[in-house]
């Protein structure tokens, strides 16, 4: 179990950072160049970001769980230094997706929320980033 962990952190930690890249950086774009109106692009991209969301809560809470299990074991505990960009990222992907997507959706001050939630995102991506590049360097 030992040596279970610490891999599978790695792969939490890059699925969460993955899939923030391919989808903020290459599929939403895709869908506003794309699809016919930006209206539609734009009912995709929420549908997308809610699932990332859960990418990100889920993937947050193995980690932490993982790091938990850790601390049991200080011989293998990786996640220490991660933990605070771990918990970051998750608040970071709730507070978008309770409290700014839905004023997004609303349109309500459109520029003014889409550009706080383009800020949320890209921070989420560099806690996720962060996280992962911790783990791979306590990997090897």
């Amino acid at each position: 179990m030992n040596a279970i962990l610490p891999k599978l952190s790695v792969w939490v930690a890059a699925l969460w950072w993955g899939s923030l890249t391919t989808v903020g950086f290459y599929v939403v774009p895709m869908l506003f160049a794309n699809l016919p109106t930006s209206a539609m692009a734009g009912q995709m991209a929420a549908k997308l970001f809610a699932v990332q969301t859960w990418i990100a809560v889920v993937g947050g809470l193995l980690l932490l769980l993982s790091s938990r299990s850790e601390a049991e074991h200080p011989q293998v505990a990786r996640l220490q230094e991660a933990l605070v960009w771990i918990v970051a990222g998750m608040l970071l992907a709730l507070l978008s997706e309770l409290a700014v997507a839905p004023r997004i959706i609303a349109r309500d001050n459109l520029r003014l929320w889409h550009s706080v939630g383009t800020g949320l995102y890209v921070f989420q991506w560099i806690c996720a980033g962060l996280t992962f590049r911790k783990l791979v360097a306590k990997a090897n």
